[in-house]
């Protein structure tokens, strides 16, 4: 016979013994037959003890039929004890009064969360009050409200199903063919947590590893943002680098050591050389080396206009056809606010591809020179248009006295002569407001000095009708 069929008859056998209600540990005996021991029971074989049975137990023969004898009567005797009437009333009684216990503790749990409810619900006034930094409220007396009895239902049912999930052993504990099912219910829990709690006894060597590497780092990102933070306010100065650049670069190296830092972590993660675990970072990383492509080349031009410096946040500057003051620049995208108040993001990529004017970068200091050109005829005496020009420019404001408005003639066309005002101005941000002025100027002071605008474009007919200069007391209406 094979091994499981020997097992099979023997288990078969010793079942027969326990069915039967007469059964004496007497009348189960150990008899010699010819080397080896038979278990017999009223004459009949139970099982045969031979010589390799007692070697693979590494015991003699002998010792090994008395200890299989023992054994098979023990488990007789206790099966035919528990399946007597007064055992199975026992377990009845058992039965019911766990369940009782259950519904009773279930009755309690439920009504303890319900006067729980109540009492945080009539104390709410007292309990909560708004948690608010400054202007900004992170949750209301309401919403934490909900929040605490969102967690008291949710306590609730975790001691329910606990309390569900302990009365099922004790069930199914009380009969003798359900034990071995409750010892698996507890094993179900019971072993994750072993493993659970094994597994962190020895990650904790690595565990530590981790936290010292994240507090030196975490030190030293400190330490470089006080020392980037004293170049910005420029109370520390080094030669070719400008306080403006203290910030970007600072962010830079803060990136360069957070993954640096995630490099010297990375081999003490759990789970971190098995195969898995490689390919799900491999898969990461090829996606966002496909999807960001276009943020990258971005950041990329971020970079370099920092530290190329064409504008800083307040400048009145022009990309392309947009013109208006910075609010805001990032590594991915600079926005411009116009004199309209039209917000326009353009991505850094498309600033650093184009040409920037700065209208502000001198202004304070030298002075932005606004320009305007008029064009008058070959009649009027040049001397005499250069110093209404510049009496138009010095009446407007913003207009700087000092360095003093001048005029140059760009061209001497055909039919008339183009004049250039320039004048200084350190309101950068003012520059439509100071054209409009000076426009407004410029007719008003050729009026007075009887000069005629007339070019570009412009036709007249000289038979008696009145010239083009509007008359002195007619600016506003007759007689003002």
């Amino acid at each position: 016979m094979t091994p499981d069929d020997r097992a099979k008859r023997i288990t078969q056998r010793v079942n027969n013994l326990a069915e039967n209600d007469r059964y004496s540990s007497d009348s189960l005996k150990i008899e010699e037959v010819e080397g080896s021991f038979d278990l017999t029971y009223n004459e009949q074989i139970i099982i045969t003890i031979t010589a390799s049975d007692a070697k693979y137990y590494d015991a003699e023969p002998l010792e090994l039929a008395q200890r299989s004898r023992e054994i098979i009567d023990s488990y007789v005797l206790t099966y035919q004890k528990e399946n007597t009437l007064q055992a199975w009333a026992i377990r009845l009684g058992l039965t019911i009064a766990a369940l009782l216990t259950a519904i009773a503790i279930f009755f309690l749990v439920q009504k303890g969360a319900s006067k729980m409810i109540d009492w945080v619900t009539n104390r709410r006034n007292v309990l909560f009050k708004n948690l608010a930094y400054r202007s900004y409220t992170y949750l209301t007396e309401e919403q934490e409200l909900n929040l605490v009895l969102q967690l008291i239902r949710i306590f609730k049912w975790f001691v329910i199903l606990v309390i569900l999930y302990l009365l099922l052993p004790v069930l199914f504990s009380i009969f003798p063919m359900s034990r071995d099912w409750s010892e698996a219910i507890l094993e179900l829990v019971l072993r994750p947590i072993r493993n659970v709690l094994h597994s962190t006894w020895v990650y904790l060597p690595n565990l530590f590893s981790i936290l010292v590497i994240i507090i030196f780092m975490r030190y030293l990102i400190r330490f470089t943002k006080f020392v980037f933070k004293e170049i910005e306010a420029e109370k520390l100065e080094i030669n070719g680098f400008h306080s403006d650049w203290a910030m970007p670069t600072y962010n830079i190296v803060r990136f360069l050591l957070f993954a640096f830092t995630l490099i010297l972590v990375f081999p003490y993660l759990p789970g971190s050389d098995s195969e898995i675990f490689k390919g799900v970072t491999v898969f990461v990383g090829i996606l966002f080396s496909l999807g960001s492509s276009t943020a990258v080349t971005n950041m990329i031009a971020g970079l370099v206009i920092t530290y190329m410096r064409p504008f800083k946040p307040g400048d009145r500057i022009k990309i392309a056809d947009v013109s208006g003051d910075v609010i805001e620049k990032t590594l991915l995208v600079t926005r411009i606010k116009t004199i309209k108040n039209e917000i326009i993001t353009i991505p850094n990529a498309s600033v650093l591809n184009g040409n920037t004017v700065n209208y502000s970068q001198q202004a304070e200091h030298q002075g932005l020179i606004l320009h305007t050109t008029i064009t008058l005829g070959y009649d009027l005496s040049w001397r005499k248009v250069h110093l209404t020009l510049i009496n138009a420019a010095l009446a407007t404001e913003f207009v700087e006295q000092e360095p003093k408005p001048y005029v140059l003639q760009t061209s001497l066309d055909d039919f008339y002569v183009s004049y250039q005002l320039n004048a200084y101005t350190r309101q950068a941000s003012k520059q439509a407001l100071v054209y409009s002025e000076l426009h407004k100027n410029i007719q008003d002071f050729c009026r007075d000095a009887d000069i005629e605008i007339m070019s570009p474009h412009y036709r007249a007919n000289r038979d008696g009708s009145d010239i083009t200069i509007p008359a002195k007391d007619l600016n506003i209406g007759e007689g003002s």
